[in-house]
């Protein structure tokens, strides 16, 4: 009995360290068997890395909901919605029309970005703002999306945010970031009163909306772009910069003395390639694709995009966090790195504005604070980035035992986190199998009251 129980305690203090490695894997497996045989990995055994850009800009490789199981996870996870959302809209004039619009609303001259930029941090953690000046132990992805919702309800509609409208538009962000990651299921109810709060305000918008649509379309429009997709993707690539600064205190002095942002470029140039916002992008052929050398593949086919198999392929060490490794690289075409996808099949609209941005609030950032951190660094950041956050000007002697209670308290978490993660994952994809969002969308089959209903996940 004696060595039973000491095998028990052996496994649940060890847990911390295979435990979550082994659960991620299996849950890995769970969403890639989710579009079954249908689906060809990139890069896999019938298209290398070499071919991965030419394959992703090819015109057939276009469709990107109608026809793929893995579309009603994502829509799913995005409703409501998720029909109008620009990402998710086949090619056509709709397509188009929305392209515009959000083309339209992100044309910010530079300098009026980055005053933007800076003013909503100063306001988040400056003294009048949501964080005492003195700093301290934060998630970095909660410290960012009130910064995020401010920049973008601002860029929407001209004018400061509003508290109630930053509580909507963070609550939500958090819901679809928490839900992407398995780390919670969504809450409708929170999604539609930002939907609701949109709807109102639909005059009050600086630029023209999309031609063509519905004022309903219109809100659900401004809910995706801007106050779910861009406000939860600036405030994860943030928290993945400052977490990269916060590990390493030596970069943050170089940034600090960067008047020309040459390095602070290679810092997001890393960051993005080691932690891509995107996991996998799925595209679906809408024609036959002949790549010659015997490459051939079908109409119908589901493409799974892997970004971050690409951006380690061709890398020395790719594991490990070096920006040096673009002092000379920067701009090089021929690097596996398309942090914002490539010019001819949807790149991200915000590719000019998003640098520019974080530049702005990294400098802002580290301009009043030391960053430090000892949490695990993942993709997916499911610990949302702890971080501690140190005046300039201040103390930093009672840093260390705060690491390692950081330190120790990540570990631990991590157990729970990757079971709940497992669980969660699992339900939300057998529940989006169910309603099939996506499928019955394109059969013209009712889903308005799994898309509308408060109260299925409230």
């Amino acid at each position: 009995m004696l060595i039973v129980a000491l095998a028990v305690v052996a496994v649940a203090v060890s847990s911390p360290w295979w435990l979550p490695g082994r659960v991620v894997a299996l849950r890995v497996r769970l969403f890639a068997r989710l579009n079954g045989d249908a689906a060809i990995p990139v890069p896999g055994d019938l298209v290398g890395v070499e071919r991965f850009k030419e394959l992703y800009s090819h015109p057939a490789a276009g469709g990107r909901s109608e026809g793929a199981a893995l579309s009603d996870l994502f829509w799913y996870w995005l409703s409501p919605g998720p029909e109008i959302h620009q990402e998710h809209i086949e090619a056509g004039g709709r397509y188009d029309a929305v392209a515009r619009a959000t083309r339209g609303f992100l044309a910010v001259p530079r300098r009026e970005a980055e005053e933007l930029a800076r003013r909503c941090v100063a306001a988040q953690v400056g003294v009048a703002g949501g964080m005492r000046a003195g700093g301290g132990l934060v998630r970095l992805r909660d410290l960012m999306m009130p910064i995020w919702a401010a920049f973008y309800y601002e860029l929407v509609f001209g004018r400061p945010c509003p508290p109630e409208a930053r509580e909507l538009i963070v609550a939500n962000a958090d819901d679809v970031a928490s839900a992407l990651t398995c780390c919670g299921l969504r809450h409708l109810k929170l999604r539609l009163r930002l939907t609701a709060y949109l709807s109102e305000r639909l005059g009050e918008v600086r630029r023209p909306l999309p031609e063509g649509l519905s004022p309903e379309e219109q809100a659900l429009y401004l809910h995706g772009a801007f106050f779910t997709t861009a406000v939860v993707q600036t405030s994860e690539a943030m928290a993945h910069l400052l977490l990269e600064f916060a590990r390493r205190p030596d970069l943050q002095d170089r940034a600090r003395a960067d008047e020309d942002d040459r390095f602070l470029d290679q810092m997001m140039a890393e960051t993005h390639r080691l932690y891509p916002l995107f996991g996998i992008a799925h595209r679906i052929t809408t024609a036959d694709i002949d790549l010659g050398d015997g490459v051939e593949i079908p109409a119908g086919s589901v493409l799974c995009f892997n970004y971050p198999e690409f951006h380690r392929a061709g890398f020395a060490d790719p594991g490990r966090f070096d920006p040096g490794r673009w002092s000379e690289r920067q701009g090089s075409r021929d690097a596996n790195h398309i942090p914002f996808g490539v010019a001819a099949n949807r790149p991200c609209p915000a590719m000019r504005l998003a640098p520019i941005v974080m530049r702005a609030a990294a400098r802002e950032i580290l301009r009043r604070y030391a960053l430090a951190s000892s949490a695990t660094h993942t993709r997916s950041l499911p610990n949302r980035g702890p971080c501690l956050l140190i005046p300039r000007d201040g103390r930093t002697s009672a840093a260390r035992p705060i690491l390692v209670f950081v330190r120790l308290r990540d570990r631990f978490e991590d157990v729970w986190r990757s079971l709940v993660q497992l669980v969660l994952g699992t339900a939300m994809v057998l529940d989006s199998r169910r309603l099939r969002l996506c499928e019955h969308h394109f059969s013209g089959a009712e889903t308005s009251d799994a898309l509308t209903r408060p109260d299925r996940r409230g």
